[in-house]
């Protein structure tokens, strides 16, 4: 089935509505399921599915060459969730697939006629690489380290929050459950129309009337709050 849907990659992303969203569905499922399973070396090794890895980078190609908005996005999720580890898979092949699709990226930004608010995603998400996927460096090499041996081990993992705002991260033993219930009521785009209408909705009047300045006890707060901040990051 899923050889079927990734051989039918290019008609589906110039196909209707209905079939462009039933595609997207299978690109994030493959890109679940590339961060999901793991595959046993000859060696006993734990590594991903390398004929996943080649088909992400594929289905990427076809959705970028058909730019438009619902295209784009979902090339956006995708790499948002495996972006860091797709990079660091190709590297450790020596290859700079990652900059030609960021190279891609920029070529849409220039050139494609989707709507300004889906430029501006891509963007961000240029940024967020050109930060190593906001991810931080242990001391301790990523092939050698373990949650035992490293103290650092989870802090390349991105933080979640809970619905009651309770942050967590893949070190905590409820991850996967966490994980799930945040997956299940989030919305990435709640005011988002296909159409390539702008982003819209209640949210807007709200920042519209927020007053920029802050509260004095607040600023003091926030001062200190990044001088704390910057004095653990030196040492």
């Amino acid at each position: 089935r899923c050889r079927t849907e990734y051989e039918n990659r290019d008609e589906a992303t110039k196909g209707d509505e209905t079939t462009r969203k039933q595609f997207h569905a299978f690109v994030l499922f493959l890109a679940e399921l590339y961060l999901n399973l793991e595959i046993k070396g000859t060696k006993g090794q734990v590594t991903r599915a390398e004929i996943l890895q080649e088909g992400l980078r594929e289905l990427l190609n076809a959705l970028f060459s058909n730019p438009v908005d619902s295209n784009l996005i979902c090339a956006v999720k995708l790499l948002k969730l495996t972006g860091s580890v797709l990079e660091d898979a190709w590297k450790e092949k020596g290859k700079n697939d990652m900059e030609e699709m960021i190279q891609r990226i920029e070529n849409v930004v220039l050139d494609a006629n989707c709507s300004r608010d889906v430029k501006h995603m891509l963007l961000k998400l240029v940024e967020l690489r050109s930060s190593n996927w906001g991810r931080v460096h242990g001391t301790t090499p990523h092939a050698e380290a373990t949650p035992e041996n490293d103290p650092n081990y989870f802090m390349n993992e991105p933080t979640f929050y809970t619905s009651d705002g309770v942050p967590f991260t893949a070190a905590d033993p409820d991850y996967q459950e966490k994980y799930q219930e945040l997956l299940e009521r989030e919305d990435l785009f709640p005011y988002y129309e296909e159409n390539g209408a702008d982003l819209s909705g209640p949210g807007e009047l709200y920042f519209d009337e927020i007053d920029d300045e802050m509260d004095p006890e607040i600023e003091e707060a926030y001062e200190k709050f990044c001088l704390e901040s910057e004095h653990k990051r030196k040492q």
